[in-house]
């Protein structure tokens, strides 16, 4: 009887043979692959909504015609109405910093509607002032309201409306990703399940055997979940050593259009510092969660399998 308990603790199971360490590591790679490619698309996803609410989202612009012009008789006092509209930003409380657009810079940006050099027309330019708002929520009617008033025709435009737009694409590709990683995670555990019973099929006699001499469910399923669990990890170290330089690469193709100095880029492991540390956690937890998934489905499998054997 104490040669019955042996299964438990070596491979008279012949699982070795059953469990192909070949076809079952492939596949989690294949399936870890994917997760870390749809987790690596979650997280830049949500970066790029947080570069957005703290960048464009806290920026405005502000549109002064004919900035040269003396302002209203009760508040201009000799100022011109760029003289007022400048004090009016650097005095309001809801504005951190206010930059005067150069001449040239606001050609060139008017330059792809007009065809030309902007300054080679007889219309006068506007001046533009990029404004950037202490918080990105900052209510910006009431300073409209007394740029209006002491520039008739100022324009104060804010990014709202397409800033809405962006922010259900960035939702719409969190819940795409969310989705291909439940996905990769339901095909995980069939691979498992289907890799399990064939394991279980191939050696049915074997099992049949040792369990009628007294080898108790648990036994058996933990002899198969050490076996699944082993080739499930090593599987997902396998997909991770993959997808990391992959991931890498996609960051540093984005490098440029990053927020940070270029020189930032160049310092010794930068290379690495370009995928956020939340990442790197989620990547982190892969192989644990592939080693999971493959000790409880193959737990559940052969228990459901002994069950029904009885």
């Amino acid at each position: 009887m104490a040669r019955s308990l042996r299964p438990a603790r070596a491979d008279d199971l012949g699982l070795r043979r059953a469990l192909s360490d070949r076809l079952l590591p492939l596949l989690v790679a294949a399936m870890v692959f994917l997760a870390a490619l749809a987790l690596g698309g979650a997280t830049a996803a949500s970066g790029l909504a947080r570069h957005w609410r703290t960048g464009a989202a806290a920026t405005m612009m502000v549109q002064v015609p004919q900035p040269e012009a003396k302002g209203p008789e009760d508040a201009a006092q000799g100022a011109t109405r760029l003289d007022l509209v400048t004090r009016a930003l650097h005095a309001a409380p809801s504005v951190a910093a206010a930059r005067l657009l150069p001449p040239a810079e606001v050609a060139a940006l008017l330059k792809p509607w007009l065809g030309q050099d902007p300054g080679q027309l007889s219309l006068p330019l506007p001046a533009l002032f990029e404004v950037r708002l202490v918080a990105p929520d900052s209510d910006t009617s009431a300073l409209a309201a007394s740029l209006a008033n002491l520039a008739p025709g100022t324009l104060v435009e804010r990014n709202g409306a397409w800033l809405e737009r962006l922010a259900a694409l960035v939702r719409s590709l969190q819940a795409c990703a969310t989705l291909a990683l439940c996905v990769v995670g339901f095909v995980a555990t069939a691979v498992v399940a289907v890799a399990t019973r064939a394991g279980l099929a191939a050696r049915r006699d074997a099992i049949e055997i040792v369990h009628g001499l007294g080898a108790t469910d648990g036994m058996i399923a933990g002899q198969f979940a050490r076996r699944v669990t082993v080739l499930a990890l090593a599987g997902a170290v396998l997909g991770l050593t993959l997808a990391v330089p992959v991931l890498l690469g996609l960051a540093n193709l984005a490098a440029p259009f990053l927020p940070q100095a270029p020189d930032a880029r160049q310092a010794p492991g930068a290379l690495l510092a370009v995928l956020p540390p939340d990442l790197w956690l989620g990547l982190a937890a892969l192989p644990a969660v592939a080693a999971a998934i493959g000790w409880m489905t193959a737990q559940g499998t052969v228990r459901g399998w002994l069950g029904r054997l009885a």
